[in-house]
């Protein structure tokens, strides 16, 4: 200890002296620790039984699973511009897909005698658009959305070329209902 601190307790030995606590004080505290054990405490917190508690988490899960399952079924993918891959191929894709959409009105149109035909060729269609659908749905996650985005151009062509094909065969079967004589002297 320091010499300072040393003298002042000398100096002031007396009045530490006067400040000790009374004999009575620690049988005043041992007289209230006893009479606490002696008083029974009520609990006030509440307990919950384990089955509670488990039917209120699995109620909880099951609450939390099914809005999920709602937020992912509602979550759309964000449209992906077209333009900003490749401005180009937006330009073809919009023009194929018009071309095919007036297309399709006139295989309808044409088809209406013979609704089975239509009904065939129109499956044919069918498979090549949800080839396209699925390609479109690709494109907002690939890596390569240029590469995607040919295919989409590719595909579109391609459905482009198979109508062609079903109107000139259509256009044929026409004629023939029309003229079966014509057909016949051509074949002779």
């Amino acid at each position: 200890m320091s010499k300072r601190l040393e003298d002042f307790i000398k100096k002031n030995r007396a009045e530490f002296d006067e400040l000790e606590p009374g004999m009575d004080l620690w049988n005043n505290i041992e007289k209230g620790l006893n009479a606490r054990e002696s008083v029974p405490q009520k609990r006030e917190a509440k307990m919950f039984s384990l089955g509670f508690v488990l039917r209120v988490a699995a109620i909880v899960f099951v609450i939390m699973t099914i809005g999920f399952t709602f937020y992912i079924k509602n979550q759309k993918p964000a449209p992906v511009n077209l333009a900003a891959i490749n401005p180009e191929y937006a330009k073809q894709q919009v023009q194929y897909a018009s071309l095919i959409e007036s297309k399709r009105t006139e295989l309808k149109v044409l088809t209406k005698s013979d609704p089975e035909l239509y009904k065939e060729f129109s499956s044919e269609i069918a498979k090549m658009d949800s080839t396209y659908k699925k390609l479109n749905t690709d494109l907002a996650t690939s890596p390569n959305q240029e590469r995607v985005l040919h295919a989409m151009i590719r595909n579109l062509q391609i459905q482009t070329e198979v109508l062609n094909q079903q109107l000139q065969v259509i256009e044929q079967f026409n004629q023939m209902k029309k003229n079966p004589q014509s057909h016949e002297i051509k074949n002779i």
